[in-house]
């Protein structure tokens, strides 16, 4: 039997929606990379874009465990002395709560140009509303797949 490869022709997308509510930020992440590599399909193939595309509702209401809240995350400017820093609770709190799950699944995926191609895939809301209805996304019960998905 001869190894399958997936042809574009052969790649199918659906679209998935995801609510964000009450998740704890790594597993809703490892998900979410999971969906949009395209790993969950029987007919995956490393070097071919054949992930979903994801929508992420809700993601100002996301969960971490511990003090993760208290976390930086840091960037340089590329000046002299320009590393910068804002903790994932000032990020939440700020205009675009959004950055944090970005920030979480773009980590768990390789650092390459189809993972780059494959994070366009990805749409992510900070509230419940979404311009995507047109789609008819299916909807991805995280919360039920695992307890240890939610935090209270």
């Amino acid at each position: 039997m001869k190894t399958f490869s997936a042809t574009p022709a052969d790649i199918d997308k659906k679209w998935i929606i995801i609510d964000a509510e009450g998740v704890v930020l790594g597993r809703l992440a490892s998900i979410v990379a999971m969906r949009l590599r395209g790993k969950h399909k029987p007919s995956f193939t490393p070097h071919m874009d054949m992930g979903d595309n994801v929508i992420v509702i809700n993601a100002d209401k996301v969960q971490m465990t511990g003090k993760k809240r208290e976390e930086h995350f840091y960037w340089h400017t590329g000046h002299p002395g320009g590393i910068k820093s804002r903790t994932k609770q000032q990020i939440l709190e700020g205009a675009h709560p959004e950055r944090v799950v970005y920030q979480a699944v773009k980590r768990m995926l390789p650092g390459n140009r189809l993972s780059r191609q494959q994070m366009t895939n990805l749409r992510i809301y900070a509230g419940a509303q979404h311009p995507h209805e047109a789609q008819a996304p299916e909807v991805l019960d995280v919360k039920s797949m695992n307890k240890k998905n939610t935090r209270s």
